[in-house]
């Protein structure tokens, strides 16, 4: 398969294999991981969505949403557990999540251009009681809480790129996932910035590592890698 280079989803490099790649800081921040970037490009997918109807680009590609699916169907997640959509983007995903017959649905973005055009999506798909609120999960005050399942599609990714606070940011996160969810609630994280022990280490304080979904891999220099890395936990007390 081809390797992962930065997109305009913010994924770094990922030729290397997983031993091979450093530290919780071993990347440089990225224009990705700003406000003002995301706006720019959902006021464009905005505009290309009211002429022809096209969504826009989905984060990781179709499989990385089926195979949450998969994983939802398996664990049996109940059709209504409260599940929230982190950096809902252009909705997409809540659009399949709606589609499998899970009616408890939000999502939030900090960007407004995302989120008019996720209510736009959602609209066209005749879904309307799905929850999107423009909101900054870092900066949200206690607004989220009660959820079963929270689901992040390179929401971390992209704060772990950005310029300002990114070591603060990436603490705050995982405080405010604490705050989101239900005690044993599940997260979903997938990533292309991070490998498997660096998320078992980021949240290693107030999680328990369920399982790892299987994710493509790559040869590389006579080894092998991940280029996308999905994982579940579970909140505990």
């Amino acid at each position: 398969m081809d390797v992962a280079t930065e997109s305009p989803h913010g994924c770094r490099n990922t030729s290397e294999p997983e031993e091979d790649r450093g530290s919780d800081t071993d990347f440089k921040p990225s224009k990705l991981g700003t406000k003002a970037y995301w706006e720019d490009a959902y006021k464009k997918e905005l505009e290309t969505f009211k002429d022809i109807g096209d969504v826009g680009e989905i984060w990781f590609g179709e499989e990385s949403m089926s195979r949450v699916l998969r994983w939802m169907a398996k664990a049996k997640i109940p059709k209504n557990a409260a599940i929230l959509d982190i950096g809902t983007g252009n909705g997409a995903f809540l659009v399949e999540l709606a589609k499998h017959r899970y009616r408890n649905l939000t999502g939030i973005d900090y960007s407004p251009a995302s989120v008019d055009l996720a209510r736009n999506v959602l609209q066209a798909e005749g879904l309307t009681d799905v929850i999107v609120k423009e909101m900054d999960f870092l900066n949200c005050q206690g607004q989220l809480n009660g959820f079963d399942v929270c689901i992040d599609k390179g929401t971390f990714d992209a704060i772990s790129l950005n310029p300002d606070d990114t070591k603060d940011g990436k603490k705050l996160y995982v405080q405010t996932l604490k705050d989101a969810l239900k005690d044993k609630g599940l997260f979903v994280v997938t990533s292309c910035n991070w490998t498997k022990e660096q998320l078992l280490n980021r949240f290693s304080e107030g999680f328990e590592f369920v399982e790892e979904l299987p994710t493509p891999t790559f040869q590389f220099g006579g080894k092998t890698g991940n280029s996308v890395t999905a994982l579940i936990f579970k909140r505990v007390q």
